[in-house]
């Protein structure tokens, strides 16, 4: 009896959100659609270094060029589905994706530049349609768990992504992976039109057209606090994705480089499934406080490899629950008409974070030390965390006296009908 009831306690909350129509295979396509775009950056580097000739400083800039156009193109694809609907999206994208594919592999280092900017501009915008899909398919009150199970989906497939690359590249080539990358870009796009996901609730829809707000009304602090924190939290894992692999090298293990990145990963799905079975909410700022302080001293873990598995355990395991309560946090925060251009300034948050994290930590190591990799970003993301704590706990109490305000009117009414 003592073994059954914490499982249904836990498993409660993600029955009670996988019951509702649409969202196991919209969270099942997710994984399937986002593999693909996780292996891009790792074909890539490979092609422009192997393929062309070109160095890793080349490859980056290719790279760059990528996340730029993302960062860009996000909200502008928001928008475009907040005005004309998914589909139309899904088949500019797709069709987009398939040109940039198709001639990657023939073009020249110059001209592979400006098609990866324009390629990002125009990216199948899966991370963000996804979770604007579960604010569509998912009530208010039982979205943690949906978006602890799409964070822990997108863990799963930078896991497998990245390795079915690298495995392509190392046993094919990286010009045929290409070429296999971009189909499975396209079968995605593809896959994604046919499900055709709701961008706003039943309820929403009823109502009809949704009126335009303007972009002062709904940019709030809170809501430009909360995208602050996505792209530090994003800073912190770029910054500790290569601060893992320069401490690995400098001690000799180079060769553990995978098992650790592994238990890392391990442990943020861990932590995302604790976050969605618990009821109660946290805030992001606090949970991108903790991950920023618990990755200060990893590096101290670096004289062995599986010290430095033990010391990312608990900065691993606040990973997912960070970016999902960012999700979470838009997803109310943003009304319905304005959803999709929100969730797509979150999405280029999350590849800021990533594309200035990950160069950060390079050059404090290559001018110090690896351990100082980690103790750089996490500090600048608890540096954050404290710059935008004032408008969270502004906002919060604000939140308490309005409940307070509602509670005591519902009392007063109460009381006036039960007198009459």
């Amino acid at each position: 009896m003592s073994t059954e009831v914490p499982t249904d306690v836990n498993m409660k909350p993600y029955r009670e959100a996988l019951a509702l129509p649409g969202l196991r295979s919209l969270l099942l396509v997710a994984v399937l659609a986002r593999v693909p775009l996780t292996a891009t950056g790792v074909t890539l580097t490979f092609y422009v270094v192997q393929d062309l000739g070109r160095g890793y400083g080349a490859a980056g800039l290719v790279g760059a060029a990528i996340t730029v156009g993302a960062a860009v193109g996000g909200p502008l694809l928001g928008r475009l589905v907040d005005r004309r609907g998914l589909r139309p999206v899904l088949v500019l994208t797709t069709v987009a994706e398939a040109v940039f594919w198709v001639t990657a592999p023939v073009l020249s280092y110059y001209l592979l530049l400006p098609a990866a900017f324009l390629a990002g501009l125009l990216a199948l915008p899966v991370f963000s349609v996804i979770r604007q899909s579960v604010a569509a398919l998912v009530p208010a009150e039982k979205r943690r768990p949906a978006y602890a199970l799409d964070s822990m989906s997108v863990e799963l497939s930078f896991m497998i992504g990245p390795a079915l690359a690298t495995v392509g590249v190392t046993t094919i080539s990286a010009r045929l992976t290409l070429y296999l990358v971009g189909a499975g870009i396209v079968v995605a796009g593809v896959v994604l039109w046919l499900l055709d996901p709701p961008v706003r609730s039943a309820t929403e829809t009823s109502t009809g057209p949704q009126p335009r707000v303007a972009r002062r009304q709904w940019l709030t602090s809170r809501l430009v606090a909360v995208f602050a924190v996505s792209a530090a939290a994003t800073l912190v894992l770029g910054g500790t994705d290569v601060a893992v692999i320069a401490v690995l090298r400098e001690s000799g293990d180079a060769g553990f480089t995978g098992v650790v990145l592994s238990v890392w990963a391990v442990a943020s799905l861990l932590g995302g499934f604790a976050y969605g079975a618990v009821r109660r909410s946290f805030s992001p700022v606090a949970l991108m406080g903790l991950l920023s302080l618990c990755t200060v001293p990893v590096g101290l873990g670096g004289s062995r490899w599986w010290l430095l598995c033990l010391a990312l355990i608990p900065a691993g395991a606040l990973c997912a629950p960070t970016i999902a309560a960012t999700s979470d946090a838009v997803s109310r925060l943003a009304p319905a008409g304005v959803r999709g251009e929100a969730m797509g300034l979150h999405g280029s948050a999350v590849t800021v974070g990533i594309a200035v994290g990950a160069p950060l930590a390079g050059a404090v190591i290559d001018a110090s030390a690896p351990l100082w990799g980690f103790a750089v970003t996490g500090a600048v993301g608890a540096l954050v965390a404290l710059a935008v704590l004032p408008i969270e706990l502004r906002h919060r109490r604000a939140d308490v006296v309005t409940v307070t305000a509602a509670s005591g009117e519902n009392t007063a009414a109460a009381i006036t009908s039960a007198a009459s």
